[in-house]
C-alpha cells in the first residue's frame, strides 16, 4: 500500500477540505475506494481531503463491495480466482441518540480468498456471501471474521452444481439460484432455472421457484427479490419458513426482462433494469407491482439513495444523469455530467459507475481519469478528483457520528 498526495490541477476540489476533528466534536466522513478498469490498483481517498490518496496493488481488476458493518471493502477479481480484503478505517458505533465515530487510515487485511471464479456477493444479515461460479460453492463470513482476516472461519455452502449465480442467508435458511442438471458443452456454464430455500443442513426447504436465466438479487425490507425472464422471483419469511413466488411482468411492459436489482434500506422497494433503455419500480406486495420507466438512450449505470430514499439515480450513455421518484415513477430532473460513453462493446469496456456518499452522489469518469462528485439537489457537479488510470468500479462507506 502507498499512500501519496496529489496535486489535483484542473481537476481541483473546491470548497471540501475542512479543520481537523477536536475531541468531542461532530465530524462527517466519507471514504471512496476506486478500483481501477485495467489495472490491479484500488485508490482510497476521502472527499473532505482527496488529495490525500492511499493506493492498493492486488491481483488484478477488482469489483468492490462494502461489508455489512462499512469496515471492511471486498475486492473480487474474478478473472484471478482470489477475493482480497481492505479495512475502510471508519468504524461507527450507533448509541440511540448519536453514533461516534472513529477515523483512521485504510489498510489491506493480509488474508486472501482462492477459489475458481468468484463473483456475486451478496451482504445481508451480517455476513458476507461469495460465489464461486466455478466451484460450486458459496463461502459465507461473518462480519468478524471478515475484517480479522479469519477466512478459514468461513461456512461453505454447496450449490446443485456450479455455475454462475448466488446464495443468501435468510433467518435460518439460505436461498439459493439453482442450475439446469442437462449437460453443458465445453466449459460453458449451465442454465439458471430457479430459486431454492436450504435448511441448515443443506436439504431443500420446499418447492424450486422457477425462474428462468436468474441473475440478480436484492434484500429490501422482509424480501429478497431475483430478476427471471418471466418476472421476479421472490421470497420472505413467514413464521419463520420460507415463502417463494413469482410475479409475472405484466402485459403491457416492453419486451425485456430484469438482470439487475437494488433494495431499499429504508423501504421496502426495489430498482430493476429492464431491456437497454429502461428501470422498473418494484413492489413486492401491493398491486401495481411494476412501474416501468422509459429511458432517451441506454442505461449505463443506477444508484438508490440512502439518505433520501424515495430517488434513485440513472446515468444514460450520453452522459445524462437522471434523477428518479421512486413513489410516482417520474424523472423529475436530468442533467449532462460526463461525456457520451456508448454502450456498444464489451460489458466491461471502460465505463461510469455511480455509489452514494452521504447526500452527494459519486460517479467514475474513465475517459477523464477522474471521480465527479454531484449535488444530488441540483445535479450540479460540486468536485472532479484525479484518479490515475481508469477509474472504474466505485464504492462508498462513511457517516456522521461524534469522535471523543
Amino acid at each position: 500500500m502507498t499512500r501519496h498526495t496529489l496535486a489535483l490541477g484542473s481537476l481541483a476540489l473546491a470548497a471540501l477540505a475542512g479543520a481537523p476533528a477536536m475531541a468531542d466534536e461532530d465530524r462527517e466522513t466519507w471514504r471512496i475506494f476506486v478500483a481501477d478498469q485495467a489495472s490491479a490498483a484500488v485508490t482510497a481517498f476521502d472527499l473532505e481531503d482527496p488529495g490525500t490518496q492511499w493506493r492498493f496493488d492486488l491481483g488484478g481488476p477488482s469489483k468492490l463491495y462494502v461489508s455489512p458493518s462499512g469496515q471492511g471493502i471486498v475486492a473480487v477479481q474474478s478473472d484471478d480466482d482470489r477475493v482480497d480484503f481492505l479495512s475502510t478505517g471508519i468504524v461507527l458505533e450507533g448509541h440511540g441518540d448519536h453514533a461516534d465515530i472513529e477515523v483512521s487510515d485504510p489498510a489491506r487485511i493480509d488474508a486472501v480468498l482462492e477459489g475458481p471464479r468468484p463473483f456475486h456477493v451478496v451482504t445481508h444479515g451480517g455476513l458476507t456471501a461469495i460465489n464461486f461460479d466455478r466451484g460450486g460453492e458459496v463461502a459465507m463470513l461473518e462480519e468478524a471474521a471478515l475484517l480479522e482476516g479469519r477466512l478459514d472461519a468461513a461456512a461453505r455452502f454447496a450449490q446443485n452444481r456450479a455455475h454462475h449465480g448466488f446464495a443468501a442467508p435468510m433467518g435460518d435458511y439460505v436461498l439459493s439460484s439453482v442450475a439446469s442438471e442437462a449437460p453443458v458443452e465445453g466449459d460453458g456454464a449451465p442454465p439458471r432455472v430457479g430459486l431454492q430455500a436450504y435448511d441448515a443442513e443443506g436439504r431443500p426447504a420446499g418447492e424450486m421457484q422457477a425462474c428462468t436465466d436468474l441473475h440478480g438479487e436484492a434484500f429490501s425490507g422482509a424480501y429478497l427479490v431475483a430478476g427471471c425472464k418471466e418476472g421476479i422471483a421472490t421470497a420472505h419469511l413467514a413464521d419463520g419458513q420460507p415463502v417463494l413466488d413469482l410475479l409475472p411482468y405484466p402485459a403491457e411492459l416492453p419486451e425485456g426482462h430484469t438482470g439487475t436489482l437494488l433494495g431499499s434500506a429504508a423501504m421496502q422497494v426495489f430498482l430493476g433494469n429492464y431491456g437497454a433503455d429502461g428501470v422498473v419500480v418494484i413492489d413486492p406486495v401491493a398491486a401495481p407491482h411494476f412501474r416501468h420507466v422509459a429511458l432517451p438512450f441506454r442505461r449505463v449505470d443506477f444508484v438508490l439513495d440512502d439518505i433520501s430514499p424515495q430517488y434513485g439515480y440513472i446515468l444514460t450513455e450520453d452522459g445524462t444523469l437522471h434523477r428518479l421518484n421512486l413513489l410516482s415513477g417520474e424523472i423529475e430532473a436530468s442533467a449532462r455530467v460526463t461525456g457520451p460513453y456508448s454502450m456498444d462493446g464489451h460489458w466491461r469496456d471502460p465505463r461510469p459507475r455511480l455509489a452514494m456518499a452521504g447526500e452527494a452522489l459519486v460517479l467514475t469518469d474513465p475517459a477523464e481519469s477522474a471521480v465527479r462528485v454531484i449535488d444530488t439537489d441540483s445535479l450540479a457537479e460540486t468536485a472532479a478528483i484525479a484518479v490515475e488510470g481508469l477509474p472504474y468500479n466505485i464504492v462508498a462507506t462513511g457517516g456522521a457520528g461524534l469522535t471523543h
